[in-house]
């Protein structure tokens, strides 16, 4: 059974941890605040544990990264050598927080527009085979959604590999995939956080997805 760490106390990494256990892996969820997951952890079963960040990611085969955008940075120097030559799904956006409500329903980043929060991550900790994902959607509908027809999840990475990894898991908790290429990709794949969010803010839906339609041929 292999073994996923998942990055974060929030509604996002208790959402992920959970479709992991279900699709049969073990989930440790790492935290600075390990009491915080004390009611998770009750209910979750015999594969699930917690402990603090760096003791949970070297102890895992895959990583996941669910945190605020923000904190991210900190997050990954805390994991330290824990993320090296593992594929690091990476759920962030860098919302800019105390920027003030959106604008219009349009949220402010504190990335430019030639940058990106994962090339940053990349950066930060070289060794880790970084995948942007579950990053465009909100955390109600990214395990097994449920629209009819597959919906699309937007990956980019460096590492052949750990996309391939991370196509597997997307397909199996429901997604088609589509590769957007290096890290670089991560450019266009973060701003359609902004887009997913303004039906929301503007109260039409919290629980929508994007479809990529393909030529036939």
């Amino acid at each position: 059974m292999k073994k996923v760490a998942v990055v974060g106390s929030g509604a996002v990494g208790q959402t992920l941890s959970n479709g992991f256990l279900k699709h049969g892996y073990a989930v440790v969820r790492a935290t600075r605040e390990p009491a915080k997951l004390s009611q998770w952890l009750s209910g979750a079963g015999a594969n699930a544990s917690v402990l603090g960040l760096a003791e949970a990611t070297a102890s895992a085969d895959l990583v996941v990264l669910a945190v605020k955008g923000e904190g991210a940075e900190e997050a990954v120097a805390l994991c330290g050598a824990g993320l090296d030559g593992k594929t690091v799904l990476d759920t962030t956006n860098p919302i800019a927080v105390g920027s003030g409500p959106p604008k219009n329903g349009v949220l402010e980043y504190f990335t430019a527009q030639n940058d990106s929060l994962m090339e940053r991550l990349q950066r930060k900790a070289p060794k880790a085979r970084f995948v942007k994902a579950f990053s465009c959607v909100g955390n109600t509908v990214m395990v097994n959604p449920s629209f009819g027809a597959r919906p699309t999840m937007f990956i980019c990475g460096n590492s052949s590999e750990a996309k391939a990894e991370t196509t597997g898991i997307l397909e199996r908790f429901g997604w088609e995939v589509a590769d957007m290429g290096p890290v670089e990709g991560a450019r266009a794949i973060e701003p359609l956080c902004i887009l997913w969010c303004i039906p929301g803010f503007a109260g039409k839906s919290w629980g929508h997805a994007f479809k990529m339609l393909w030529p036939s041929h």
